[in-house]
């Protein structure tokens, strides 16, 4: 955990021993004066007159605008003289470091500033791994917006890209927060836990898109078995994939393949055996099925792929949730799970300075509303540009609770009372459960529904659960 005192341990104080989170730290409290040398670059690069020369703030000895391209990587330096420069370097992790070990050689490791947009995320991890850089994230929106107060037109570059960034690092460096790295068993959480949600999605894609194929050739094979995404209608729908294939397959075949995929209703195959017995194919076209039927086997080897690859990760996120610091402050929560508690704890982390207070994550994830001002005109939105991930996370697990937690429903039920909408009370619901689990997250204290539900009966709240609830 970082120190948040006024002053830090003898080896915070050593940049060649920091790590990123202390220096970033380490950075705002000190300050560091040094005549910059001349870099030894072979990249082609730009000296740039400065004709209006920004304050330099003075506890970097340098500052970076960086900005990730596809094929090349622009960027712009100032020293503390006030000698710019701009190129490019290409777009591989060969040339990245190489060109960090320049800078890293020019500035003897000391701290330098560099600003990158928050969608890098590629590049962030990176350039995290260097621990004399101090990485300051921008909203793309942001520099998008400043970049159009200098070019209304819209016109855009990599290097002048690159300088708008170096040029807010400058102006407006107060206002920006350096990025602090969370431990890696949380990293790991949240990468395993988003990689699962991706899957799923995928999953869920997939099932729709084989749904409406079948629905074009084949929708006798709807009736066969419940969800697509089962072990039962993968394997049912590889070996029938049409119809014509069906009904030429003996009525024991059937029961067995059933009765494998452990279907033992009797009533129930008997009245499948006799669907497929009565069955009309939609279209007897080769021309048709043919094609469907490769692209239906093409599709059931993905999903049966997906499948598999999230069963590793449902056991990777198992294990990386046991051994982590925090895990037993989410593991009980009410309606968690297997699922939802790996990725509240992820959510939350182990690094106390990254979520300050409650608010700070309520506005950080987007359930706290935005109210906006204009004269006498007032009107409140929710965050546009907040991580979906994040916000889902919160979401989904607040609409858990309806069901698992007693003053999570009567809230429900109170504000469902009132005419307001599902997602709105959900979002609301999220907003209240910060505030409860943050104090729980930052006091190491398991969540105690009883104890809970008393404060809620002393205060009066509208909340407050009664015997009849």
């Amino acid at each position: 955990m970082l120190s948040t005192g006024a002053g830090l341990p003898d080896s915070d104080t050593n940049p060649q021993l920091m790590t990123q989170s202390s220096l970033a730290l380490y950075v705002l409290r000190s300050r560091v004066k040094t005549k910059s040398t001349q870099m030894n670059a072979q990249d082609t690069t730009t000296n740039i007159d400065n004709q209006h020369q920004t304050q330099i703030p003075d506890q970097f000895v340098a500052w970076i605008g960086f900005d990730w391209g596809h094929h090349s990587h622009a960027f712009a330096i100032q020293d503390q003289s006030g000698q710019r420069q701009c190129g490019t370097i290409p777009a591989t992790s060969e040339a990245l470091h190489n060109w960090v070990g320049q800078l890293q050689n020019r500035f003897g490791s000391r701290p330098v500033a560099l600003a990158i947009e928050t969608n890098r995320s590629g590049a962030i991890s990176a350039l995290q791994d260097f621990y004399w850089l101090t990485i300051y994230t921008v909203n793309p929106s942001s520099s998008a917006s400043f970049r159009k107060t200098f070019k209304p037109s819209g016109a855009s570059d990599d290097i002048p890209d690159a300088q708008i960034l170096l040029q807010l690092l400058l102006s407006h460096q107060d206002k920006l927060r350096p990025l602090i790295q969370q431990d890696q068993l949380t990293i790991k959480l949240d990468a395993l836990t988003r990689t699962r949600r991706q899957l799923v999605d995928h999953t869920t894609k997939l099932t729709c898109q084989i749904t409406s194929l079948l629905r074009g050739y084949f929708p006798q094979a709807l009736e066969m078995f419940g969800d697509i995404d089962s072990p039962l209608a993968i394997d049912f729908l590889s070996r029938w994939p049409d119809l014509i294939s069906l009904k030429a397959a003996k009525p024991g075949s059937l029961k067995r393949f059933y009765y494998t995929h452990n279907v033992r209703n009797n009533q129930l195959i008997q009245k499948r055996l006799e669907s497929v017995k009565q069955a009309l194919a939609l279209t007897t076209n080769q021309a048709i099925v043919s094609p469907s039927v490769i692209k239906l086997k093409a599709m059931l080897g993905v999903l049966r792929e997906l499948r598999k690859q999230i069963t590793i990760l449902d056991r990777e996120i198992a294990i990386a949730f046991h051994q982590h610091p925090n895990a037993h402050l989410f593991r009980n929560l009410p309606g968690a799970g297997d699922a939802l508690a790996p990725r509240l704890c992820a959510l939350f982390g182990t690094v106390q300075e990254l979520i300050p207070d409650a608010p700070t994550l309520q506005k950080k994830i987007g359930v706290a509303p935005v109210l906006e001002k204009s004269g006498k005109s007032a009107w409140t939105h929710w965050r546009w540009f907040a991580p979906v991930f994040m916000r889902q996370t919160m979401i989904e697990w607040a609409g858990q609770t309806v069901q698992y937690s007693r003053w999570a429903r009567v809230y429900y039920r109170r504000m469902a009372a009132q005419g307001k909408d599902h997602w709105v009370i959900l979002r609301t619901l999220a907003f209240k459960w910060i505030r409860v689990l943050w104090k729980c997250w930052a006091t190491n204290t398991i969540y105690d529904e009883p104890k809970y539900l008393r404060q809620l009966h002393s205060r009066k709240s509208p909340n407050a659960v009664y015997d009849q609830e």
